[in-house]
């Protein structure tokens, strides 16, 4: 089975052996976490924050007691 590497387009045959996958190389791998690292790509959805129940935001914000 032949795909487009996600970053470059290159194409590439499907194999259990390529330890870059679904990348074609490490640096097209490198390339993608980058743009991950950057916040170039990204999923959406509400900050975390906002997800959280206030109550267990509360909770985690607390800090010890001396």
């Amino acid at each position: 089975m032949k795909y487009a590497c996600p970053t470059c387009q290159k194409q590439i045959t499907y194999s259990k052996d390529n330890k870059f996958r679904p990348f074609c190389s490490e640096r097209c791998k490198l390339i993608d976490l980058g743009e991950w690292a950057s916040e170039n790509h990204r999923i959406d959805g509400k900050p975390a924050a906002e997800e959280m129940l206030s109550e267990d935001l509360e909770q985690m914000l607390k800090l010890p007691k001396d």
